[in-house]
């Protein structure tokens, strides 16, 4: 996979399901189908369940509706910041950095294989 530059979005909302996308395409690509997404953005679980209702967002749904099929079952979940510390520490951490680069290996970590 490598390394992928992150691009102005529109707005919050349009980078949450910006990543929700990039995430399920790096975890099909990993070969994992039966995954649970979780996010701290209720209303990008809320846009997911109800997409009628977001019709600004609507290129991104066909995206996601021909990812989820990649999956044997996939669920999307929030968990408020104040539930998932490490998660916040490290998504502030990432926006203090100069550089805005995600990478991810093509192999799964050792920590994330044994969990499965």
């Amino acid at each position: 996979m490598g390394a992928r530059n992150t691009r102005t979005s529109q707005s919050p909302l349009h980078s949450e399901i910006e990543t929700l996308i990039l995430e399920m395409n790096c975890i099909r690509n990993l070969r994992q189908f039966n995954v649970t997404f979780a996010t701290d953005c209720s209303q990008l679980v809320k846009m997911v369940s109800e997409p009628e209702e977001w019709s600004a967002f609507e290129i991104y749904f066909e995206d996601i509706k021909i990812l989820k099929r990649s999956f044997n079952s996939s669920d999307l979940i929030h968990i408020p910041q104040t539930q998932n510390t490490m998660a916040d520490s490290l998504a502030h951490s990432a926006r203090k950095q100069p550089s805005y680069v995600i990478h991810m290996d093509a192999e799964l970590p050792v920590w994330f294989a044994e969990s499965t």
